[in-house]
C-alpha cells in the first residue's frame, strides 16, 4: 500500500469516518523500511492520548529496548497541536504533549531534546524552562512554536512521513494492520 493511500484510510479512521472504526483505533499504516526506520502511522500510536499514552510509552520502551531506538509522535495537521515520545535502550528520554489540553503538562517526561532547546532560544526563552524567569506571554509563545514541532523532531532524530525524498531507502511494502484494540468490541 502506498503512503498515498494509507494516508487517505487513516485520516477517514482518524476523522470516524470509517466504518467499524469510529475512534480511528482499531488501524494502523505500517511502512516499508525508511532508510532504517519503520513507521506506524494512525491514532492509536499517540503518544498525548489520555487513554493510550502509558500503552505507547510502554511499547516505546520495550521497543527500544530490543532495538535501540524507539520514538512515538502525534501532528494535528490542521493546528491540533505536537507530541514526541522518545525512548532509546529501554529508557524514555524524552515525552512532551503540546496540544492545548490541560493535561499536556502531566504528560511530559525527561529533559527536554536539542531542538527543542534551540527553538527556545530562538524565540529569545531559556533554553531549559526556568520557574524564576517564567512569563505567561514567553510560554505561549513557546506553546504556539511547539504546536507544529513534531515532524521537526521526527527529521532530525529519524524519518519523518512530511521529509521523504525521492532518495529515501525505501526496503518492503507498507500495510494496513489491525490493532489490538479492533478486537475490542
Amino acid at each position: 500500500m502506498t503512503f498515498a493511500e494509507a494516508e487517505e484510510i487513516i485520516d477517514d479512521d482518524g476523522h470516524g469516518e470509517s466504518e467499524g472504526n469510529p475512534d480511528g483505533m482499531a488501524r494502523v499504516y505500517v511502512s516499508p523500511e525508511l532508510d532504517g526506520w519503520t513507521l506506524v502511522i494512525g491514532p492509536w500510536c499517540d503518544p498525548c492520548d489520555t487513554e493510550r499514552s502509558d500503552d505507547v510509552l510502554r511499547l516505546c520502551r520495550d521497543r527500544s529496548a530490543r532495538y535501540g531506538q524507539a520514538q512515538a509522535y502525534y501532528y494535528g495537521t490542521q493546528g491540533d497541536g505536537s507530541a514526541w515520545l522518545v525512548a532509546q535502550d529501554g529508557v524514555v528520554l524524552r515525552r512532551y504533549c503540546e496540544t492545548g489540553e490541560a493535561e499536556d503538562a502531566y504528560l511530559t517526561l525527561g529533559e527536554p531534546m536539542p531542538l527543542e532547546r534551540a527553538h527556545r532560544e530562538q524565540l529569545g526563552l531559556p533554553a531549559v524552562w526556568d520557574e524564576a524567569s517564567r512569563s505567561e506571554e514567553a510560554e505561549d509563545e513557546w506553546k504556539w512554536a511547539a504546536f507544529h514541532l513534531a515532524p521537526e523532531i521526527a527529521a532530525a532524530l529519524g524519518v519523518s512521513p512530511f521529509k521523504l525524498m525521492a532518495d529515501t531507502r525505501v526496503e518492503g511494502a507498507g500495510v494496513i494492520a489491525r490493532t489490538p484494540h479492533a478486537t475490542r468490541g
